[in-house]
């Protein structure tokens, strides 16, 4: 027997289904399409700062520290360039047996891995830490051959402090020094435009001269927009603003009547201070409650935290 179908029943049904699928079809568009607009208005200026943000990095570029010289311009502090070798602690997976393998390229001593591990106590994980400093050329070629064996390893190019009088007017020059925790918390009390002017920044000033006039020594940081790879390597610079290097600062100080009165005094303890009776400037001081050796070996225990 032969079933009769109802076609009208049947092209109902197909019409439904239809309308159906058309309105699930455009709630989908319309969602794509309320999406689209949600992130291309809405959204456009933010996704557009972090696009810019990975596409691209500010760098500090931190300024030439200032010199220091006596009244008649003989240098008491300067700076010069040198090589370092770096490491990113966070960026390396097994630092151990990274140094290990670095010692192999270039000369590393045992007491390189110790102030290593101290900088490491002292800083921020991501901060990039020297392991060696003052390296020679050959080591440096050595180690650029070989580079890509070290990911988170870098040479970079420093200034390093000099003080060509040695312990002569030591404790009226000062020294510089790595920024400690202290300190870091006490920069970030400061405004914001000076907390910018230190950005990058891993020195400063820890006693004398170099403390007291840190601000002016210091100058003011540029700053480099670069554009980088998928690895955060640098592949253009987009915009610079120069670093204005510090200010040279003249002391009143006469550095070799400050070496003719340090020499006469020798290891006696005392204190002397030479003042010009025309305007009160000092000449000389020297204070000998210690002996000077000891601020010398103090600061060249800092010059060597610090890598200068």
């Amino acid at each position: 027997m032969t079933e009769l179908r109802n076609v009208e029943a049947d092209l109902d049904r197909f019409r439904l289904r239809v309308l159906v699928a058309a309105l699930a079809v455009l709630v989908a568009f319309g969602l794509v399409a309320a999406r689209m607009v949600y992130l291309q208005v809405t959204k456009h200026e933010e996704l557009m700062a972090q696009a810019e943000s990975n596409r691209t990095a500010v760098l500090p570029v931190v300024p030439n520290r200032g010199q220091i010289v006596d009244r008649n311009g003989h240098v008491l502090a300067t700076n010069f360039s040198a090589y370092t070798l770096e490491i990113t602690p966070s960026r390396v997976n097994n630092l151990e047996s990274t140094i290990d393998a670095l010692s192999e390229v270039v000369d590393i001593q045992p007491r390189d891995r110790r102030r290593f591990r101290q900088l490491r106590e002292e800083s921020r994980r991501f901060d990039s830490l020297p392991i060696r400093t003052r390296l020679t050329d050959d080591e440096v070629a050595r180690f650029t051959a070989q580079r890509y064996r070290f990911p988170g390893v870098d040479v970079r190019a420093r200034l390093i402090r000099h003080y060509p009088n040695g312990e002569v007017a030591s404790h009226v020059v000062g020294y510089i020094g790595r920024i400690n925790q202290r300190e870091k918390e006490l920069i970030e009390e400061w405004p914001e435009e000076d907390q910018a002017n230190y950005r990058g920044t891993e020195h400063i000033g820890k006693l004398g001269a170099e403390q007291s006039f840190e601000r002016e020594l210091h100058g003011t940081t540029g700053f480099e927009r670069v554009e980088t790879s998928a690895g955060g390597r640098a592949v253009r610079l987009l915009a610079s603003t120069q670093a204005v290097p510090g200010h040279t600062l003249v002391l009143s100080i006469d550095i070799r009547l400050q070496k003719l009165v340090e020499d006469m005094f020798g290891d006696r303890r005392g204190a002397l201070v030479a003042i010009d009776p025309r305007n009160g400037e000092v000449l000389a001081f020297v204070s000998k409650p210690t002996s000077p050796s000891w601020r010398w070996r103090r600061w060249r225990r800092a010059s060597a935290t610090s890598g200068r």
